[in-house]
């Protein structure tokens, strides 16, 4: 795969909240080496996951607004069935770790 993560920001243009997240995560795995996209299309979160998906990302973590209000934002790997809610806090942490696997 071109990159070992993905950040999917899912309403960017709407929300302040979402976009200064998203670009905090996506600093934050720059920093660390992590091969790292943002996906700042504005694509609908079900175009935009096939797309990563299709190209063989790895991990994805998906940032939007009812997960921030939780103070979360969701994870999940390729071989996942379904993503996990992480703390926004411990996500460098969450997928540096997943990576090691």
């Amino acid at each position: 795969a071109p990159f070992t993560a993905v950040i999917c920001p899912i309403g960017m243009d709407r929300s302040e909240a979402v976009k200064a997240e998203a670009e905090r995560i996506y600093a934050a795995l720059l920093a660390e080496g992590v091969d790292v996209i943002l996906d700042d299309r504005g694509e609908r979160p079900g175009a935009m996951f096939a797309d990563w998906e299709l190209i063989g990302v790895p991990h994805r973590v998906t940032v939007g607004d009812k997960s921030l209000k939780e103070g979360v934002v969701e994870y999940q790997h390729r071989r996942d069935a379904t993503a996990s809610k992480v703390a926004g806090a411990d996500i460098l942490a969450h997928v540096k770790g997943r990576m090691a696997v």
